[in-house]
């Protein structure tokens, strides 16, 4: 079975069809950069693109970097334009695509909920905590597999600053950071969430997955497991996918 799963983020807006018995991308994904200011219409016109690339006209799954209530309407928008606040996602993207039915999930939630399918979360019991870094820090919080949606961890306060600030693969990139003093922070960060959730398992997603062998082993200290996402930065897309099958039924 496939499904179109589209993942929104900060700096990109990337997609593909996704073969759900696999729990992999069906075809090489397409990418469009988000636009700035990275309002509804702009989004929306970046989505409709991504879409067209495949001629795709069944259901679509988006995720969205934000807090998803309802299925669709969006409360935050730390690394978009505050003008999506309020607004109803859903509706703008379905008639955007021209009435194809569209579900919206937030973008780490996505993410955790196909590593814990399909990648490094699969068959652990106990707390698991997802963590994306990209433009900012994404998490997806698991008991026993069951998903508390819209964590938004990322947003802890950590030594007076919003962690995403300090810890995110963007704020490594603004300020050129090695490797290993990148690593420090995002242990201090892990540290922090460690003490308030004790997880069994952190799995680091986001593009920075890719290079886990260049910071994981400066990160010390950490009582819980750490491993990169197995699906790395396609984990939003295939949990986006799952997430429209789900509500399809």
């Amino acid at each position: 079975m496939q499904i179109f799963g589209l993942d929104i983020g900060g700096s990109g807006i990337k997609g593909a069809p996704v073969d759900l018995d696999k729990g992999d991308l069906a075809e090489e994904r397409f990418k469009v950069l988000t636009p700035y200011p990275a309002t509804p219409d702009g989004v929306a016109d970046g989505v409709k693109q991504v879409v067209e690339h495949y001629g795709w006209t069944g259901p679509v799954g988006l995720t969205f970097p934000g807090v998803v209530t309802g299925g669709s309407t969006i409360r935050t928008a730390a690394n978009v334009d505050k003008s999506w606040i309020d607004t109803d996602a859903r509706a703008l993207f379905s008639e955007r695509l021209g009435g194809h039915p569209v579900t919206v999930v937030n973008d780490a939630d996505a993410a955790g909920v196909a590593e814990m399918r399909f990648g490094a979360g699969r068959d652990r019991r106990g707390t698991v905590i997802l963590l994306t870094f990209g433009t900012g820090i994404g998490s997806a919080l698991f008991t026993d597999g069951a998903l508390v949606p819209n964590t938004e961890l990322g947003h802890l306060e950590l030594h007076g600053h919003d962690a995403e600030k300090r810890a995110s693969s963007k704020a490594k990139e603004d300020e050129d950071l090695s490797w290993e003093h990148w690593a420090h922070r995002v242990q201090k960060y892990l540290a922090h969430v460690e003490m308030l959730f004790s997880p069994e398992l952190f799995i680091i997603g986001g593009g920075v997955s890719r290079k886990a062998h260049k910071f994981l082993p400066h990160i010390e200290g950490i009582k819980a497991d750490i491993v990169p996402a197995q699906l790395q930065n396609n984990a939003g897309i295939v949990g986006a996918a799952m997430h429209a099958a789900e509500q399809d039924r």
